[in-house]
């Protein structure tokens, strides 16, 4: 592994959450080394490591020494060999080679598609997914003139059907669909393609936000169930997703993902009397955004108001007034697609890698 590869899975302790995350998404494998100035071997952080400690403590400026696993296996240049044996006795997808001053000079890693493509377990097979599509879109507009959002284009296939075949890829056979504008068009379409799982309709009258059309779903839910909005698309594991809901005790988990937000000007701290305390070049502010995606009980469906507009974060402050448990699943800035703007359509076409299509 070259020297500039092999940086982008090393990082100092001294560095934040933020720091590791954004490693993380230029990676693409999951896992970071961390090492002193000397490239010493200290510990390993691993993308699951950095989501535990998120819900555990929200705190996104904490270093990483914080969270590493000091005793991470390693081999040495002699045992470069066995190091495919090494992983599959440990389950680990990656390994580090060191020298016998313990520094980082390698990494190897197992086969791609082990390492990488989790045969899903098929807790979601009898989940029911919503999806909200009945917005108009007006910020994709003059699109969304011609066509309603859901059927919007990524690459050759509406952002709608790619989001429903990223739930079928963890086994995921019920989908629901509020629809509105243009929903004729969204039935054409779909009735038209040859399809693994069942899609019904769920027809407003009239606009009634994010969550307000859950209540016009006959069916009584037995399990949580998830509702998505039809312009996002979501990289990460749903079973874990799922599956940490329901153990964490949540009543609604919103899946959010780190947004990183740099100020283009240099910023001035002042105090009474306009004193200027200090001055800050460009800082980088870090949040969780919310996705659009939600796992919610099923019990909720009934708190929604009948023939209401009611968002899904109106559902959440509800329940956080009442000291209710609303949680979170944390996910990478790069793991969010969203195509509600052009620039963000854009990204989401270079990230799925169909500029070429």
């Amino acid at each position: 592994m070259k020297t500039e590869q092999l940086a982008l899975f090393l990082i100092s302790p001294d560095s934040t959450v933020v720091e590791a995350m954004q490693r993380i998404d230029r990676n693409a494998r999951g896992i970071l080394f961390v090492t002193n100035e000397q490239q010493k071997l200290l510990g390993v952080v691993t993308d699951g490591d950095i989501r535990r400690w998120l819900i555990r403590t929200g705190e996104l400026k904490a270093p990483v020494s914080g969270l590493m696993n000091t005793e991470p296996k390693r081999i040495s240049r002699k045992e470069h060999a066995k190091a495919h044996e090494v992983m599959v006795q440990h389950s680990i997808t990656a390994l580090p080679v060191v020298t016998t001053k313990g520094v980082v000079s390698d990494i190897l890693f197992r086969d791609e598609q082990v390492a990488k493509k989790k045969k899903p377990q098929g807790i979601l097979k009898e989940v029911p997914v919503v999806i909200m599509a009945g917005g108009k879109g007006t910020r994709l507009y003059p699109y969304t003139k011609i066509l309603p959002k859901p059927l919007i284009p990524i690459g050759d296939i509406p952002i709608m059907e790619r989001i429903i075949g990223k739930f079928c890829e963890f086994g995921t056979t019920q989908f629901y669909a509020t629809v509105n504008y243009r929903k004729n068009m969204i039935r054409s379409y779909f009735s038209e393609i040859s399809k693994n799982y069942s899609l019904e309709y769920v027809e407003e009258d009239k606009p009634l936000g994010t969550a307000g059309s859950l209540q016009l779903i006959k069916e009584e839910f037995s399990r949580p169930f998830i509702v998505t909005n039809c312009d996002i698309l979501i990289h990460a594991d749903y079973e874990d997703i799922y599956r940490y809901h329901k153990e964490a005790g949540n009543e609604l988990t919103i899946v959010t993902a780190l947004k990183n937000i740099e100020v283009p000007y240099g910023v001035i701290h002042s105090s009474e009397n306009g004193a200027v305390q200090s001055m800050e070049e460009k800082p980088k502010l870090s949040y969780f955004v919310n996705t659009g995606m939600y796992i919610l009980n099923p019990a909720l469906k009934k708190e929604i108001p009948e023939d209401t507009f009611f968002h899904m974060t109106d559902l959440a402050d509800k329940l956080l007034a009442e000291n209710r448990r609303v949680g979170m699943y944390p996910i990478s800035e790069d793991s969010f697609l969203d195509m509600g703007e052009f620039e963000e359509m854009h990204r989401m076409e270079e990230k799925l890698n169909l500029k070429s299509e």
